[in-house]
């Protein structure tokens, strides 16, 4: 396995629509990353470009510590997994996990053994005389990865694999990544717009927004300590609560709602945005510092496990995340409980956390 590196990558059209603007990351030997953001964010032309299938307009990607600018993929020494399989139809199971090997002149018994281990990892070593046709998109996916995986690269590239599987497959095969990854031990790219995607599988997440590298951090950190307002409000089911609001004294004020806040954010006076995770609002008291909100109710939302509901305090609404049982109806009035150090602010024009 191998580390990439993209040092100030760009890419433009016609020399005029930039799409990527100078991203600087690394993907350290082994490590598992997440390229995630909305649909025409550059993630999945980000990881083309690793690829050789689209050429770069500035900056260098690397493999392994070698520059691959103008190698064309066959010489990257990657294996990609895309969304839509891209297996032969008239081909069995086995003769497309082998294709790539016999491109190569790999010999017989070497193909035989290695798309034999492939198949036993992703469980399909009884489907190899099969067509594409007689299987569920699962297996057609266990298939196209199990192609990757017989070429032993030094990376593996995956463009949203899972996005044509219903939610049960979905969160098997995500399940079933995490396993191959462990037991591989592959540095491994991985695109998708799903953030609960991105969270369950990294080590580290790069979120992109219009082609711009907004915060590149571990799972943990990307959730409780964002970098931007765009980085807040993406991440989370549902994601933090974002109000305006005005900071002076060491209080943030929205509307008639006076909050106090915590010491690193006391002195940072202005016009900015205050966020509050739903699972930081309570309807009982935490600990001594937690502030009482009074509230009415206006929505609820019934999970099983779990019920979201929607107050209006302070001429805003909120999202909170509460227990199963929850009697009350819309019109109540209620009273939440905000611990002030999990909340955030961030600047209201640029959009950067502060007090970080």
């Amino acid at each position: 396995m191998a580390a990439v590196e993209l040092n100030r990558v760009t890419k433009s059209y016609d020399g005029r629509a930039t799409v990527i603007h100078g991203i600087d990351l690394e993907v350290r030997h082994g490590e598992f990353v997440v390229f995630v953001g909305p649909s025409g964010c550059g993630k999945s032309t980000l990881l083309r470009m690793i690829a050789g299938l689209e050429p770069i307009s500035g900056g260098e990607v690397r493999i392994g510590g070698q520059v691959v600018n103008d190698r064309p993929p066959r010489s990257r020494d990657i294996a990609m997994v895309f969304q839509d399989y891209a297996l032969y139809p008239h081909k069995t199971l086995f003769e497309n996990m082998a294709f790539g090997l016999r491109l190569r002149g790999t010999p017989q018994p070497e193909i035989d053994r290695r798309v034999g281990e492939a198949a036993a990892l992703l469980k399909i070593e009884h489907m190899l005389q099969r067509k594409p046709r007689e299987l569920s998109g699962g297996q057609r996916q266990r298939v196209a990865i199990g192609r990757a995986i017989v070429r032993q690269p030094q990376v593996f590239l995956f463009d949203e694999p899972l996005s044509n599987l219903d939610a049960q497959l979905r969160n098997e095969m995500r399940t079933e990544i995490k396993r191959l990854h462990q037991r591989l031990g592959a540095t491994i790219v991985y695109v998708t717009h799903d953030q609960t995607e991105a969270m369950t599988l990294a080590d580290r997440i790069c979120v992109l927004q219009a082609g711009h590298k907004m915060q590149y951090d571990t799972p943990e950190a990307i959730y409780n300590r964002p970098a931007a307002l765009f980085v807040a409000g993406f991440t989370g089911a549902p994601p933090m609560n974002l109000v305006p609001c005005t900071v002076a004294e060491g209080r943030a004020r929205i509307g008639s709602l006076s909050v106090i806040l915590p010491q690193r954010l006391a002195p940072l006076d202005g016009e900015r945005m205050l966020g509050v995770r739903p699972e930081n609002m309570a309807l009982e008291r935490r600990g001594r510092l937690d502030q009482p909100w009074p509230a009415t109710l206006s929505l609820v939302e019934p999970l099983g496990a779990e019920t979201l509901i929607t107050v209006r305090a302070g001429d805003a609404d909120w999202i909170a995340r509460v227990g199963a049982a929850f009697p009350q109806k819309p019109g109540s009035e209620l009273t939440l409980h905000v611990d002030p150090e999990q909340l955030h602010l961030f600047d209201r024009a640029s959009g950067q956390a502060l007090g970080l």
